[in-house]
């Protein structure tokens, strides 16, 4: 059988080949709907708890846990089968609650600043990890008397690399734990093949690219996929994906001071975000073990984004969350907590 969120209906079916026909639905609304254990099912028999314990074993591991901000920034490390690790990223604010789930573990992209890309690649992700990394977030989230709105596939890995398990993940969250298109968001780097394929897909997720650069030249050295795919024909993908979803593009933009903080960058930046109708988002590049250019300092931050809505772009500067706790845009790499951290196993929602 597969893991527990790696099954399938049919795959549930067959293991209760023999019980009434309801265990089928009673079971999968457990785990998606209520988010449940089998263990914690207590309208099963205890008997069938045991066996589909056994049966349906989780996907993620708990290694550790670590939160900042009095628990309003929570980040997880969960080891996979075969030995490698990833990160979740769930945070609170005042009138929602979002997880930021990992694609791979590890990152092939190779972007400098980045410390997912620093430590390299090492596999996809299946269907099932990604889709519990959210079930586990939205049982923390219930616990502490809240519910899970927006899931972003924002953490570890290149989701456009690994996009048939990332569709397949976000039809689930769709259809099974009732998740709308609209709270769904996908980021890339920039890999045309896949924003055109999600564009197609009939699913209307929104898109936001991490940009980072506004002409080729500095792009290249930046994501060094754009040598690949260069931002005309990204721009014209992300034109094709707006035309066919109706949803509004995002531009990430990871500020680096001295870099592509200047006023020509913002000129740039300005005309492609008018031209496709796209927001951006403004983060201060956050610090990494292996990229030694600072971040832009505050005042630069604020100079930068009122220079964009001058020229006419909407801009808004992201609230930097879990800095302190290496998980904030750009810092994951699920090294061992040594800050604040504790043994998830032994915390709630493990």
């Amino acid at each position: 059988m597969p893991t527990r969120f790696e099954a399938t209906r049919e795959d549930l079916a067959d293991l209760l080949a023999g019980e009434p026909r309801y265990r089928v639905d009673q079971v999968w609304d457990g785990l998606y709907r209520r988010t449940l254990d089998p263990a914690a099912m207590t309208d099963l028999p205890m008997r069938l708890r045991t066996r589909l314990e056994d049966a349906l074993p989780p996907s993620l591991t708990a290694a550790a846990e670590v939160a900042s901000g009095g628990g309003e920034t929570v980040k997880w490390v969960w080891r996979l089968r075969g030995g490698a690790t990833i990160e979740t990223v769930l945070m609170h604010y005042a009138k929602r609650s979002t997880v930021c789930v990992s694609s791979q573990a590890g990152c092939a992209m190779g972007c400098g600043f980045c410390a997912t890309g620093q430590a390299g690649f090492n596999r996809n992700l299946e269907v099932g990890e990604i889709v519990e990394q959210v079930v586990r977030a939205a049982r923390r989230t219930v616990e502490t008397g809240r519910r899970l709105s927006n899931v972003v596939f924002m953490g570890m890995g290149e989701p456009m690399a690994n996009y048939d398990r990332v569709e397949a993940s976000l039809r689930r969250l769709q259809g099974e734990l009732g998740l709308s298109a609209r709270h769904l968001t996908v980021s890339t780097v920039g890999i045309v093949p896949g924003i055109r394929r999600l564009a197609a897909s009939g699913m209307a997720c929104n898109l936001a690219v991490s940009l980072h650069a506004a002409n080729d030249a500095l792009r290249d050295t930046l994501v060094p996929v754009n040598r690949h795919y260069p931002l005309d024909v990204l721009l014209a993908a992300c034109a094709e994906h707006g035309a066919a979803t109706g949803r509004r593009l995002s531009f990430e933009w990871a500020l680096i001071d001295g870099v592509n903080d200047r006023p020509d960058d913002a000129v740039e930046l300005a005309a492609h975000a008018r031209r496709l109708r796209a927001h951006v988002n403004l983060i201060p590049l956050n610090p990494t073990p292996g990229w030694s250019t600072r971040g832009t300092p505050r005042a630069g931050v604020i100079r930068f984004r009122d220079h964009l809505l001058a020229l006419g772009a909407r801009a808004t500067v992201r609230q930097n969350r879990g800095t302190s706790i290496d998980a904030a845009c750009g810092q994951l790499r699920a090294v061992t907590i040594a800050r604040g951290g504790r043994s998830a196993a032994t915390g709630p929602g493990s």
